[in-house]
């Protein structure tokens, strides 16, 4: 037996850590070290945050969050407790179960006299071990936080394969107490890699073998079985969980080995109501890899803000109404010209095929919330199995193949589908990767596959089941969620942003509104989401024969058989799309194309010379590019004769609001942060703000990064930065995360960009920040026509042509690549935060590839 003791002075010093905070209390006969920022907290504070970490860590792991809460306005007291045989706290020999461990953190609680209101705080198994002090203190519970841990282990599942290992028999006792080596690993799983003096504070209670036991006895205490001694203890504190009526907040770090997806979808299902938030590129020590004690604060004071006014609404009718207006129309609705040959799908076909699907997927046991990943192509199946979803009341998840397999892994992991359909390849990947329990397979599938794979159904099979089904199929609520669909990651992961049926409706109805889509206006879009709203809109829609993940495969031939095959009226490409459209026509497409009233193309900013070319191969289609994100479609818009007469200026004119969105700015300060208030000022610089019906509801399982996009009520940051000019139109001058802060001030990118391209020989150019920020240097690094894989520092007149257009700049280098890197869904905005990287390895003399 070891009494406890209060951590040395350099290990508190290693995480300054106030010693003051570092207290030994007595309860019941043992000694507790914990600690409390309580005796230095200036006001009386607002609540108490009960803190309890895991194994093989102690109350070290909640230091930040300690300092934090001593804030000077509405300060929290926090109360960090080494758990028995653990950090500080007394070894007493014994081993300790489930049972006590709650049992034990109450008497402690107890001889602390702790009143409420309580925000308790777990991490790993001190998860676990705090919500069983919620359970048992419901008079004084406020709140719950968790960060990676579970409160259910099936019996039948097994355990992570790094707590197999761990529980082994011939394994655990020289893992966990004889060797340092689970403590060891534990600490290997920070992202970034532990500061040497942090880690050897986490080692500092476990220096010997005797201090290791209580790690061993918590691993000993892993209720893998269901006769395990802390069985009964886990299940009453897993069913008890949802009975706790009170704000939680879920911090996740997806890179935990131990704590998977699968952990975090069981707490959501328990805590519906959870905020969350996955701190991606975090693991297991997500209270280390990432702001968890910023985040819990920021959680804690929004609970206390008034909510936001509830928007006015236009009136509500689903995506999905015309299907059902048409279900005896034998008209085209949509033709899927991929592959061999093309597939005509009637109105009356697509509708009675979207009712099967629903009722099939009913009848399987997918239920209204449940989420379903759709990895199919455009076209007729694509578009069934979705309306089926929408019309179900499932929730649809939508994310690029372009993404490649680890950035679509990411995606689908974050949204956690109970199900995902898909073609042969993707399906392929979801099983190996895990993305979902369930597979549905859409289209055909190679002999054995699907028993291989164990695909539960087919659609097909879905629309044969759906057909013999006869229950009542209710229209989801408008404000359930309908959909989440995913950014093209351009500035960092992929976002999943969630929509709700009454926001897609709206989505639909300012498309329809602006451009005067509808039935009368058979539509081509060579981009998935214009494609999927075509039956919305009642518009006869085609998808061209291309690889929607790589929108430069589009050629002018391929369009011109689509608008030809619905006679189209109007046409969406994407920037990338449109310039290999112009670059392989030859002049026999323009009789197809003659047709054409409207033409769109959106994505990333659009020239003029390439509108102008594309104008040329459209004659009678008035040609317009809209302004717009995955998290409001269509925000602002302008024609190709706008742009003729708006001039040059700091930016890229995207034209004026569209009908029912407002538009306004958050001016940047002179560390180029947007910290101003929504503001009409005519000509300045600032994070672009928009407003509308159609505005996502929210950025799913990323709860901080909601509140900063929506922390000026009713209004989202889109992250772009522009200005608006004297005739009301924005111009936009680049993403918030690429500004310059120069030491003659800020900078932003787009209008300097395009100085850069108007050189003769420049193809594209990026414009980056190199060095510290206040200091940073402009570096342009640019696109030539003829690249000759030699140095990457530009010729000496391509570069003083450079110079001369940027005039008034100072720009430190000029270079040269044969191609710049750009986003997976346009293929054209420049990942400039790459390109930075990128240019100040090579500037260091590093030979670097980018």
């Amino acid at each position: 037996m070891t009494a406890a003791s209060t951590p040395p002075a350099d290990v508190l010093a290693a995480g300054g850590i106030d010693p003051r905070w570092s207290r030994v209390v007595r309860v019941g006969g043992r000694s507790w070290h914990l600690l409390d920022n309580g005796p230095t907290l200036d006001a009386e504070p607002v609540g108490t945050l009960l803190c309890v970490h895991g194994n093989p860590t102690w109350s070290f792991l909640w230091r930040r969050l300690v300092a934090a809460g001593a804030r000077t306005e509405r300060p929290w007291r926090v109360i960090a407790v080494d758990q028995l045989e653990m950090g500080f706290s007394e070894r007493t020999g014994e081993q300790h179960r489930l049972a006590d461990r709650v049992a034990e953190l109450g008497a402690l609680t107890d001889e602390l006299s702790l009143a409420g209101p309580v925000v308790t705080v777990g991490h790993d198994w001190g998860g676990v071990v705090s919500l069983g002090w919620a359970l048992d203190h419901p008079d004084l519970l406020a709140g719950i936080v968790l960060t990676n841990t579970a409160v259910h282990q099936s019996a039948d599942e097994p355990l992570p394969t790094a707590l197999r290992v761990a529980t082994a028999p011939g394994v655990l006792p020289v893992g966990t107490v004889t060797t340092p080596a689970f403590l060891e690993a534990t600490l290997a799983l920070a992202h970034p890699r532990l500061d040497a003096a942090v880690a050897d504070a986490y080692r500092a209670p476990y220096r010997t073998a005797e201090r290791r036991a209580g790690i061993g006895g918590f691993v000993t205490d892993i209720p893998a079985g269901p006769d395990h001694p802390s069985r009964p203890e886990l299940d009453r504190i897993a069913e008890g969980v949802s009975r706790l009526d009170v704000p939680a907040l879920l911090l996740w770090g997806p890179r935990d080995p131990v704590f998977s997806a699968r952990y975090l979808r069981d707490l959501r299902t328990r805590l519906p109501h959870a905020d969350v938030h996955r701190f991606e590129g975090a693991g297991h020590l997500v209270v280390e890899d990432a702001d968890v004690a910023g985040a819990v604060l920021r959680w804690l004071d929004a609970r206390d803000t008034p909510a936001r006014a509830v928007e006015a609404h236009e009136p509500f009718r689903a995506l999905g109404a015309t299907l059902v207006e048409r279900a005896e129309d034998e008209g085209t609705a949509l033709i899927e010209l991929a592959g061999p040959r093309s597939r005509r799908v009637t109105w009356a076909a697509l509708a009675a095929r979207t009712e099967q699907l629903a009722r099939g997927l009913a009848a399987s046991g997918v239920r209204p919330g449940d989420r379903v990943a759709l990895l199919v192509p455009p076209g007729a199946d694509l578009t069934a199995v979705l309306y089926a979803c929408l019309r179900l009341g499932a929730v649809v998840v939508v994310a690029d193949a372009g993404l490649g397999v680890q950035g679509l892994t990411r995606a689908v992991r974050a949204a956690e589908p109970t199900v995902v359909i898909g073609i042969e390849r993707a399906l392929v990947a979801a099983r190996w990767l895990r993305w979902a329990p369930t597979l549905v397979s859409a289209g055909p599938l190679r002999a054995g596959v699907a028993t291989a794979l164990g695909v539960s159904a087919s659609l097909d099979e879905l629309a044969a089941l759906g057909r013999e089904s006869t229950d009542d199929l209710p229209w989801p609520d408008a404000d359930a969620d309908a959909a989440i669909l995913f950014t093209s990651g351009s500035t960092g992961p992929a976002k999943g942003v969630a929509y709700t049926h009454r926001r897609l409706a709206a989505m639909r109805d300012v498309v329809a509104r602006t451009y005067g889509v509808g039935p009368d206006s058979p539509l081509v879009a060579a981009f998935a989401p214009f494609v999927l709203l075509g039956p919305a809109l009642g518009a006869t829609s085609a998808s061209p024969d291309m690889d929607v993940t790589a929108p430069g495969t589009l050629t002018a031939r391929a369009l011109a058989v689509a608008v030809r095959a619905v006679d189209a009226s109007v046409v969406f490409a994407s920037p990338a799309a449109l310039r290999s459209v112009v670059r392989t026509a030859d002049g026999s497409e323009l009789a197809a194309l003659a047709g054409v009233r409207l033409f769109l193309s959106a994505g990333a900013p659009v020239g003029v010379p390439l509108l102008e070319a594309a104008a040329a191969l459209l004659p009678a289609a008035e040609v317009h590019t809209p302004y717009g994100m995955t998290e409001a479609l269509v925000v602002a818009d302008v024609t190709l004769d706008e742009l003729r007469t708006a001039g040059s200026g700091d930016g890229v004119c995207v034209g004026r609001p569209v009908p029912g969105v407002r538009v306004t700015v958050s001016a940047l300060d002179a560390d180029g942060e947007a910290t101003g208030a929504p503001e009409q000022a005519v000509g300045v610089t600032g994070e672009v703000l928009v407003s509308a019906a159609h505005v996502k509801e929210r950025y799913d399982g990323l709860w901080l990064t909601q509140q900063e996009s929506a922390r000026d009520a009713g209004w989202h940051r889109t992250g772009d930065v522009g200005h608006l000019d004297g005739d009301g139109r924005l111009w936009i001058e680049g993403r918030l995360a690429h500004v310059l802060v120069t030491a003659d001030g800020v900078r932003t990118p787009v209008g300097l960009e395009q100085r850069a391209q108007s050189v003769a020989g420049v193809v594209s150019a990026a414009v980056v920040g190199v060095g510290p920020r206040g200091a940073q240097q402009v570096v342009v690094v640019l696109q030539p026509e003829v690249y000759s894989h030699g140095p990457v520092v530009a010729e000496p007149d391509l570069a003083a042509a450079v110079r001369a257009a940027l005039a008034g700049t100072d720009v430190a280098a000029v270079l040269v690549v044969e191609h710049l890197p750009t986003d997976v869904r346009h293929n054209s905005k420049i990942d400039r935060s790459r390109v930075a990287a990128w240019a100040e390895r090579v500037l260091s003399g590093e030979r670097a590839r980018l």
